[in-house]
C-alpha cells in the first residue's frame, strides 16, 4: 500500500471517529474558515447555521437605553448613599420619569423603540406601563431573584402574545398557555427530556419517534445512559420536498410510540411542514390522544405564514421557541417552553399508579404544599434546578 493510500485511510478513520459537531468544525476549516467576503451590496445574511452572521440592532439600542434609564432609577433610590452604591428602582412615578427620560434623549438610537415598546404594552396589550417599566428595570439591573421563578409576570403575557402571533397566527386556537423562560432551545430540550423521565412519561426501553433530518443532539440524547430509549425514525426526503410521507407519519399510529420529537422548519433543510402534513398528524392524534408531541420551532419566524403543530394539537404539544436565530442573539440564550393550560402531560401524571405518585409527591413536596397538583410546566422549572 502506498503512503498516500495509507494516509487517506487514516484520515477517513479519524473523520469517522468525530462527533457531528467536531465534523462540522472540520468542514468549516476545510472550506476556508469564515464567511466568504463579498462586496457590501451583495452581503448575504445567513441564518441557516447555528450562529447567524447578523443581529438585530434596533432592539439592542433599546436595550442599552433601558439600562441607562434603570441606572438612573437605581441611583435615584439611594441618592443619599456614597457614589457607586445604588438601590432597587421605585415603582411610584416611574412612568412619568421615563417620559422625561425619553424626551431628554429624543433622537438617540433606541429611544423611539423603547417608547414604542411601552406604548405597545400599555395601549395594545392593556397592561400597566408603570408595572412593565418596573419589571424591566428590575430585570436589567438583575437586582432581585425572578418572581415568579418560571417567568416574570408581565413578560410571560408579552411573550405569549408573540408566540401566539408567530406560532399560531390566524389558526383557530382555544384557551391559554403557560410559558417558561429558558436559556435557549438546547436547554429547553434538556429540561424536557429530564422532566419527562422524572415524571415517568418516558422510561428506559420506551419507544419514541424522531422526525429527520433533525438537529444532531436530538439524535444522540435518547441513546444516553440517562434515557436508553428506542427510536423510530420518520424520514422526510428530498424527493418529497423535505416533507414526511403519509407512510412515514403512519408510524405514529403504533401505540408503542410514546412521543414524537421534531424540528419545524427542519434543520438543516430549513423547510416548514406543509399544511397537509400538519393536518394528517392532527388526525392521528385524534386516534392517539395519548401521543406526546415535542416541536422545536426556532426557525418558524423565518417562514411566511408559519403554523406550528402546537396550533393544531395544543393539548398534546410541548412548544420550544428560541429568539437566538431570528434576532441573532445566540450568546444571550433566550428561549421559551410553552404548554397549553389543558394538556395531556398533567393528565398522564395524574393517572400514574399510587407508588409512582408517592415518589413524585416526595420529590416536589419541598416547593409546594400540594405537590400532586403541581403542573407539568412547573415541574420543569423545579427540575431545571434539581428541585
Amino acid at each position: 500500500m502506498s503512503k498516500s493510500s495509507k494516509s487517506s485511510l487514516d484520515d477517513r478513520a479519524a473523520t469517522a471517529a468525530l462527533s457531528p459537531f467536531e465534523l462540522k468544525d472540520e468542514l468549516i476549516k476545510a472550506a476556508g474558515g469564515g464567511v466568504v467576503e463579498r462586496p457590501a451590496n451583495l452581503a448575504m445574511l445567513n441564518a441557516g447555521r447555528g450562529n447567524p452572521n447578523f443581529l438585530a440592532t434596533v432592539p439592542r439600542h433599546g436595550f442599552w437605553q433601558l439600562g441607562l434609564f434603570a441606572m438612573r432609577e437605581s441611583e435615584r433610590s439611594f441618592a443619599y448613599m456614597p457614589e457607586g452604591v445604588g438601590g432597587f428602582p421605585k415603582r411610584e412615578g416611574i412612568e412619568e420619569r421615563f417620559e422625561i427620560f425619553a424626551r431628554e434623549f429624543k433622537g438617540t438610537p433606541g429611544i423611539a423603540f423603547l417608547a414604542g415598546a411601552v406604548s405597545y404594552v400599555r395601549d395594545q396589550l392593556g397592561l400597566n406601563a408603570a408595572d412593565f417599566l418596573y419589571e424591566m428595570c428590575e430585570g436589567i439591573l438583575a437586582s432581585n431573584y425572578p418572581v415568579p421563578d418560571r417567568m416574570l409576570k408581565l413578560s410571560e403575557i408579552i411573550v405569549a402574545q408573540y408566540l401566539r402571533r408567530e406560532m399560531i397566527g390566524k389558526h383557530p386556537f382555544v384557551g391559554k398557555f403557560d410559558t417558561f423562560a429558558v436559556e435557549g432551545g438546547t436547554a429547553a430540550m434538556t429540561y424536557i427530556f429530564n422532566t419527562m423521565r422524572e415524571n415517568f412519561l418516558i422510561s428506559a426501553g420506551d419507544t419514541i419517534a424522531l422526525g429527520r433530518p433533525i438537529f444532531t443532539p436530538y439524535i444522540e440524547i435518547p441513546h444516553l445512559n440517562d434515557y436508553k430509549l428506542n427510536v423510530v425514525n420518520l424520514d422526510a426526503s428530498v424527493e418529497n420536498n423535505w416533507q414526511y410521507s403519509k407512510k412515514e407519519l403512519d408510524k405514529l399510529r403504533d401505540k408503542k410510540v410514546k412521543a414524537f420529537f421534531l424540528v419545524n422548519p427542519s434543520n438543516p433543510p430549513s423547510v416548514k411542514m406543509d399544511d397537509a402534513s400538519l393536518q394528517y398528524i392532527a388526525e392521528i392524534v385524534k386516534e392517539r390522544p395519548d401521543l406526546i408531541l415535542l416541536t422545536d420551532d426556532v426557525y418558524g419566524t423565518f417562514a411566511d405564514d408559519f403554523v406550528s403543530l402546537f396550533a393544531l394539537c395544543p393539548k398534546n404539544t410541548i412548544l420550544v421557541y428560541s429568539y437566538s436565530k431570528y434576532f441573532g442573539a445566540t450568546g444571550w440564550r433566550l428561549g421559551a417552553i410553552a404548554t397549553h393550560e389543558d394538556n395531556i402531560f398533567d393528565e398522564l401524571i395524574a393517572a400514574l399508579p399510587k407508588d409512582k405518585k408517592a415518589v413524585l409527591h416526595e420529590r416536589y413536596e419541598s416547593i409546594t404544599t400540594e405537590p400532586d397538583k403541581l403542573k407539568f410546566i412547573d415541574r420543569l422549572v423545579a427540575d431545571s434546578r434539581t428541585v
